[in-house]
């Protein structure tokens, strides 16, 4: 079986930052804390866990002396507030682009804009960017795509979009205001990073028997790229680890692709692929 690996594939800048300033925040005996997992990859905040870093979900739960460290995909305003408060070492390993995206929600709002946030609802980096745009005095909607926009909306309008969203995905509320004759000031604030892996991911996804798509299923740009795939290749097959890959899958297959998620690291991939060429 001939094993191809897309491109573009794998942990981006931003999260091989967040993963490197988190070990940098621990020597022997140190403890640090995430709040939240750092990336949405277990089998990596496992491993974080046993090198003394603890996924919490609230900045009560950190221990004493312990150093907090703010996730890549960031937090809200108010927490970052409650760290400070407590005189807590904190790290900040938000990624440049979700910062640049929580920049833009503020901005649209202190300019009287309805801010509409192009994501997924309860997604720590939306909900992030939703109170970003609160603190500075904004109208808030999240919508996933055109059904979702409020009956009542109205000009003017800003748009932010969660940085592991589709240029499809935008453009379809886009379109969908200018119905309503709504022109939206859009800052697209979608990651580049993402937008190169989903474009290799569907190159790869029509040229393959079969494609395996490699990280956690916690992980919107994981997920995202699965269906990407799926859409271009019906055998497309979503693991964790190799353990989880089944022979069977590949039956009367010459060409198996390979594509991982921003958020999955270099040895997680280099394992799948191990075992696909072992086969």
């Amino acid at each position: 079986m001939n094993v191809i690996r897309a491109e573009f594939a794998g942990a981006c800048y931003g999260v091989q930052r967040a993963l490197d300033l988190a070990l940098a925040s621990v020597s022997e005996g140190d403890r640090a804390y995430t709040l939240g997992p750092l990336i949405h990859n277990p089998q990596v905040v496992s491993d974080l866990a046993r090198r003394g870093i603890s996924a919490v979900g609230e900045v009560s739960e950190v221990g004493y002396g312990g150093t907090v460290i703010i996730r890549s995909h960031g937090v809200t305003p108010a927490v970052k507030r409650s760290v400070v408060e407590r005189n807590l070492p904190l790290v900040d390993a938000t990624c440049p682009h979700v910062m640049r995206a929580q920049k833009a929600a503020a901005a649209l709002a202190t300019q009287g804009r309805h801010v509409v946030v192009v994501g997924e609802a309860g997604h720590p980096e939306v909900e992030g960017l939703v109170a970003y745009a609160h603190e500075a005095g904004g109208a808030v909607s999240v919508v996933a795509d055109p059904a979702d926009l409020p009956v009542g909306i109205a000009d003017p309008v800003g748009i932010v979009v969660q940085t592991t969203q589709t240029r499809s995905a935008l453009d379809a509320i886009v379109a969908a205001l200018a119905e309503r004759g709504i022109e939206p000031l859009v800052k697209n604030t979608i990651c580049f990073a993402t937008s190169q892996r989903q474009e290799a991911a569907a190159a790869l996804a029509d040229s393959v028997d079969a494609i395996v798509v490699i990280g956690g299923r916690n992980s919107s740009n994981t997920t995202r790229l699965a269906d990407i795939c799926a859409a271009a290749c019906a055998r497309t097959h979503h693991v964790e680890a190799p353990a989880e890959l089944d022979p069977t899958w590949f039956e009367g297959c010459t060409t198996v692709g390979v594509t991982a998620g921003a958020s999955t690291p270099e040895d997680q991939i280099e394992a799948v692929v191990a075992q696909l060429e072992a086969w």
